[in-house]
């Protein structure tokens, strides 16, 4: 009984399937594919550069109110940092006991930190007057990249082309994912999107193991400006030693200066810059 049915559909099948002609009807529109422009180069210039601690593992960078805080990663040596800019040297610093775990990006909303982990599951909640305990740990089902914000909600990375829109559960331990964008550029998705910053509604994207930051538009995902900053440490650092981990990875504004600030994974330098329309 089986062999017969198998039989009779094959012969269905190929009856269906065997004329490909068949499957074409000329009446039908032909589907349109999305055009998406080449991203445009974003114009900057450096206007200060200012010492940088050439041990810390750049994953977060953050600029609140008049403050730079950091989050750096590295088993055994993860920290949260609030740091003077001028010197480069922690106000404040944490180092996470548990020597399992691996932080990343850091953002600051409703005046709390929050600290992502990169493959722990955990996001860590501060106070802003506390940075050695967290008040709150949440579940997060992804890997941890890049954090920043929109004043509502929590965006984050995962190293994939996703990019989450998300808000902690006052109830619970869990973030609830209220939207998840696809980053494409005109020639497909775009993966390795790391340390995140939100500037003037368009979102900043460092990618990782690469020189560029990405402009991304957080309403449809599409690349839409690249900061390529090949050859900046050498230009302002020449004599600096960087490893093949020290790549690019921090972005911080400055809403109120207008100012940027950018640097890498034990970079000594960090760079304060303006954007130029």
């Amino acid at each position: 009984m089986r062999a017969a049915a198998i039989s009779i559909l094959l012969i269905f099948l190929f009856s269906c399937n065997g004329d490909p002609s068949n499957d074409y009807d000329p009446s039908l529109p032909i589907p349109k594919t999305e055009t998406i422009p080449a991203p445009t180069p974003i114009p900057f210039k450096v206007t200060g550069i200012y010492p940088h601690d050439p041990t810390s593992f750049t994953q977060g960078l953050e600029f609140f109110d008049g403050i730079l805080y950091e989050g750096t990663g590295e088993l055994k040596k993860s920290k949260l940092r609030v740091v003077d800019i001028k010197s480069g040297k922690p106000l404040k610093s944490h180092t996470i006991e548990d020597p399992t775990i691996f932080g990343e990006g850091i953002t600051i909303l409703n005046n709390r930190i929050f600290q992502l982990t990169w493959q722990n599951k955990k996001i860590f909640e501060y106070t802003l007057n506390d940075i050695t305990k967290p008040i709150r740990t949440y579940n997060w089902n992804h890997e941890g990249w890049g954090a920043t914000n929109n004043g509502k909600e929590l965006i984050i990375s995962d190293g994939t082309s996703n990019i989450y829109f998300v808000t902690p559960d006052e109830n619970g331990s869990k973030m609830n994912i209220n939207k998840i964008i696809s980053v494409r550029d005109n020639k497909g998705p775009v993966d390795r999107l790391n340390e995140l910053e939100l500037i003037d509604g368009a979102l900043y994207a460092n990618r990782w193991l690469t020189d560029d930051i990405l402009r991304i538009d957080t309403a449809n995902g599409h690349v839409t400006g690249i900061m390529n900053l090949r050859g900046l440490m050498k230009q302002y650092a020449p004599e600096a030693f960087l490893g093949e981990s020290a790549v690019l990875n921090g972005i911080a504004y400055d809403s109120a200066g207008k100012k940027v600030y950018i640097t890498g994974k034990d970079w000594p330098k960090l760079f304060e810059m303006e954007l130029v329309q």
